[in-house]
């Protein structure tokens, strides 16, 4: 077993922790502010330089490595939709009328 094999596991759980607590607690556009909160500390506990407040409640994290310009960008959607959650599942929302729909494309599926 490598490092990275030791490593992955815990990492999945804790991505799957952090996913459904965001499902759990979805905010609004431009009321993002737990979520926003939450992503900012994890990219600073990650090392990254955090930028906070972006147009309000956006974020951005920037990961430097040697001296160079090139960079590559990525971005997410926080905000959840004014719709009430019909699910049943233990990290279903907490907030009447917010649902936060994660979509996992790249495998054509919805993800719970």
């Amino acid at each position: 077993m490598t490092m990275i094999d030791g490593e992955a596991e815990p990492l999945s759980e804790k991505m799957t922790a952090w996913r459904r607590d965001i499902h759990k607690h979805p905010e609004l556009g431009f009321g993002e502010i737990r979520t926003a909160g939450k992503v900012a500390d994890l990219l600073d506990d990650f090392g990254l330089e955090v930028h906070r407040n972006i147009g309000r409640t956006g974020v951005v994290g920037i990961l430097r490595r040697g001296q160079g310009n090139r960079a590559i960008g990525l971005r997410a959607d926080m905000d959840a939709l004014p719709i009430q959650e019909a699910n049943d599942f233990a990290h279903h929302s907490a907030n009447d009328f917010a649902h936060h729909s994660v979509n996992d494309r790249s495998r054509g599926r919805r993800r719970r």
